[in-house]
């Protein structure tokens, strides 16, 4: 849980010890504070980053962010989250779970799993006919297996009207490149599995030629692929971000 509250009703902060802002700090991009005009001291970026987590977390508007946490007001917390967002920290940030999870042998390159899930478009879009026509956006999702578990590689957005088939190949080309060894970076499984949504042989054509093997159901026949024992580790991504 992201916070609890004492016997007088104070909210208490995700804590980021020292081990996990080791990680987290070399991803930072320098300072925006312009030296001719300093304005207040600027807060530190541990203490905006818990509160960034504990709004994304809670889901309270960000000028509702409690001032005791000491993580400074909410829209401190925003700005330094876009400020971060344009400056690629959370794509670097990704990098390296992955990275220490390979150089630990913890990362199994012999299958991936890929799905496609509706989220809400609160915002909408500039027309909603072009854009999002069903009132969603599409996110795409591929999960690498591991062992046990599993973990995210890559999420793609589009709008609510692309057919999954079609990011199928912009969503493998976007996969990190997974370091932690002194060989090349790996960015392929050696299979990929999906559900018939998937099934159109000129996109297996297209991942082969990727040196992916694809391993995707095919419509109208009947049930029995058991692909579903191995793909429910994307399904249960889904469930944690939704």
């Amino acid at each position: 849980m992201l916070f609890r509250r004492c016997a007088v009703g104070r909210p208490k902060p995700w804590p980021v010890d020292d081990e996990l802002w080791a990680l987290i700090e070399p991803c930072r991009p320098g300072s925006k504070r312009r030296v001719w005009h300093p304005g207040h001291e600027r807060r530190p970026d541990r203490l905006v980053f818990q509160g960034i987590l504990f709004v994304l977390h809670t889901g309270i508007a960000w000028e509702h962010l409690p001032q005791e946490l000491g993580s400074g007001s909410g829209m401190t917390c925003w700005r330094r989250l876009a400020e971060w967002t344009e400056g690629g920290v959370w794509p670097r940030l990704h990098e390296v779970p992955l990275a220490e999870l390979r150089s630990a042998n913890a990362l199994g390159f012999f299958r991936a799993a890929v799905d496609g899930s509706h989220i809400r478009a609160l915002k909408g879009g500039p027309r909603r006919d072009e854009v999002l026509p069903t009132g969603a956006g599409r996110a795409a999702n591929t999960t690498w297996s591991t062992t046990p578990p599993a973990i995210p590689l890559v999420a793609t957005l589009t709008g609510g009207n692309r057919d999954d088939a079609t990011q199928l190949i912009p969503l493998l080309q976007a996969v990190p490149p997974m370091r932690g060894k002194r060989r090349r970076p790996r960015r392929r499984p050696e299979a990929l599995l999906g559900d018939h949504g998937y099934d159109h042989d000129k996109y297996r054509r297209l991942v082969w030629d990727l040196g992916v093997k694809p391993v995707i159901a095919r419509r109208g026949t009947e049930h029995g692929s058991r692909l579903g024992t191995q793909r429910w580790v994307v399904e249960r991504a889904f469930a944690h971000l939704h």
